[in-house]
C-alpha cells in the first residue's frame, strides 16, 4: 500500500507563516499547532512534517518526505543536487558580506588575511576561494552581527532581507554573494515513481502563486473603443469582449498584472472604459 505523501516544511523562522499561508490558500485543510510535529491534511492524501529549516533538504534527499519547502541558500549550503520544482516567491533575502560602519573595508578583497564569521560556511568558503581571497572563516550558529563587536571577526556573512538588523548593529554591506528565496524541493525517486501526484501538488501551488500576481478586470465601453482598450489590456492571451444589452456597448474582461492595475486605470478611463471592477483571482492555471 502506497503511503501518504509527506511535505517537510520549517517549524520555526521567517518561512513558516508564508509557507502555511500558501498551503491553505491552495485549498489544503489542516490544523497546525505551535508545537505540532505533523499535520494531517484532511482533504488531500498528504501529511505535513514540521522540521528544523536546516533539516528539510536532508528529509527530502533521504526520502523521509517526498516534498519540502526551505530556503534556496540552505540547498546551496548543503551542496545537495535535490531537484528543485520551483521558486515560491517569498522569503527573499541576500547572503551579504558586512563590515563595521567605521571600518575602512570597501570590497571583499579588503578582507584578505582577516576573519569572517558566518553560519553559511560552505557558501562563504566557496565565494572567497573563487575570488582567491584568503580569509579565515569563523563558524557561528547565530547572531553573527555581534561578531565584529566582540572581536571574533572583522566581517560577517549573513542573510539580509530589510537590512534593519545590520543597521542596528552598526554594520554596512559591501557585497552580495548569494540571492535566496523559498523553494519547493522533490525527492528524486518520488519524482520518478509518483510524478502525477507530485505534479498535481506543484500545479496547485503554482496556480495559487500565479493568482497572487494578477487581478481580474471587468469594464463597460462603447464598441468603437474595443481596439484601443484591447491594446491596453494584453492579458494572458487577449481580453474577452462580450456584447451588452444596450446597443453599441460591450463588456471587456481581462487578467492583468497586479502591479500594473493602478497605473492602467487612468488610461482605461481615458480610452472610454466605465464601471471598472477589480477582482482578486483565487487560482490561475495558465
Amino acid at each position: 500500500m502506497t503511503r501518504r505523501l509527506r511535505l517537510a516544511i520549517p517549524n520555526k523562522g521567517r518561512l513558516v507563516e508564508p509557507t502555511v499561508k500558501l498551503l491553505r490558500d491552495a485549498g489544503l485543510v489542516f490544523e497546525a499547532g505551535e508545537r505540532a510535529l505533523m499535520a494531517r491534511v484532511q482533504n488531500y492524501d498528504l501529511d505535513i512534517l514540521f522540521v528544523r529549516t536546516n533539516d528539510v533538504v536532508e528529509f527530502v534527499t533521504d526520502g523521509v518526505a517526498e516534498l519540502g519547502v526551505t530556503g534556496l541558500d540552505l540547498v546551496a549550503e548543503s551542496g545537495s543536487d535535490v531537484p528543485q520544482l520551483r521558486k515560491l516567491g517569498f522569503g527573499r533575502c541576500r547572503l551579504t558580506i558586512a563590515v563595521p560602519n567605521d571600518s575602512a573595508f570597501r570590497a571583499a578583497e579588503d578582507l584578505a588575511g582577516l576573519r569572517v564569521a558566518t553560519s553559511h560556511l560552505s557558501l562563504t568558503r566557496r565565494f572567497f576561494e573563487r575570488r582567491s581571497i584568503p580569509v579565515e572563516v569563523i563558524p557561528v550558529s547565530g547572531a553573527a552581527e555581534v561578531a565584529p563587536r566582540l572581536g571574533l571577526a572583522e566581517a560577517i556573512v549573513d542573510l539580509v532581507s530589510t537590512g534593519s538588523t545590520m543597521v542596528v548593529n552598526g554594520l554596512r554591506p559591501i557585497e552580495e554573494i548569494f540571492s535566496s528565496e523559498a523553494v519547493l524541493l522533490a525527492n528524486p525517486t518520488a519524482l520518478s515513481e509518483r510524478a502525477d501526484v507530485l505534479d498535481s501538488i506543484q500545479t496547485m501551488l503554482s496556480a495559487t502563486l500565479a493568482a497572487r500576481d494578477r487581478k481580474y478586470l471587468m469594464m463597460n465601453a462603447p464598441i468603437g473603443k474595443a481596439a484601443e482598450l484591447e491594446d491596453l489590456l494584453p492579458g494572458l492571451e487577449s481580453p474577452s469582449v462580450i456584447p451588452l444589452a444596450h446597443e453599441g456597448m460591450i463588456a471587456i474582461h481581462a487578467v492583468v498584472e497586479a502591479d500594473a492595475v493602478w497605473s492602467l486605470l487612468p488610461k482605461l478611463k481615458l480610452a472610454g472604459a466605465s464601471g471598472i471592477l477589480i477582482l482578486p483571482i483565487e487560482k490561475l492555471v495558465p
